[in-house]
């Protein structure tokens, strides 16, 4: 079964339009490979659906992109290590 692609992951969490700033982010904040920028926007969908966003929606998808893609490196370390463990 084929992974879906980065756009697409964007496209189906309704931030299609914020793709090219979410590139920049993920490329000024550590260079984040496409993998955990698609864990990461999952995520922020997972948020927005509780939390949406009341004024700035760029403002608030920044903030809660970079925080998701810390989360999705943090997870992602720890299962490598895990997984070298085991």
């Amino acid at each position: 079964m084929k992974m879906p692609s980065l756009e697409e992951y964007f496209i189906q969490s309704y931030f299609h339009d914020l793709l090219p700033l979410a590139r920049k982010i993920a490329k000024d904040h550590g260079g984040y490979e496409e993998k955990e920028m698609a864990e990461a926007v999952s995520r922020v969908y997972e948020k927005y659906k509780q939390y949406p966003p009341t004024h700035n929606r760029t403002a608030w998808f920044e903030k809660v992109f970079t925080e998701k893609l810390n989360e999705a490196r943090s997870d992602n370390l720890a299962f490598k290590a895990w997984c070298r463990e085991v």
